[in-house]
């Protein structure tokens, strides 16, 4: 799987799906947005989609500022 243009291994997490993903890298949920293989991802569908080898997924971090 590729996380951010980098190699990721799914043995790394705890189980395969989103939350575990974004718990291993230390990221709240609610501070970012997820694109799967080219699809953003509606926050409602993060429970139920399963990472598997192959995946492309790109983690966009919302930053406040002014």
């Amino acid at each position: 799987m590729i996380v951010n243009g980098k190699d990721f291994s799914l043995r790394e997490l705890s189980s395969p799906d989103l939350f575990s993903l974004l718990e291993s890298l230390k990221l709240k949920p609610e501070t970012v947005a997820i694109q799967k293989n080219g699809e953003i991802l509606k926050r409602d569908l993060w429970k139920n989609s399963s990472l598997e080898d192959g995946d492309k997924i790109e983690i966009l971090k919302f930053v406040g500022g002014g």
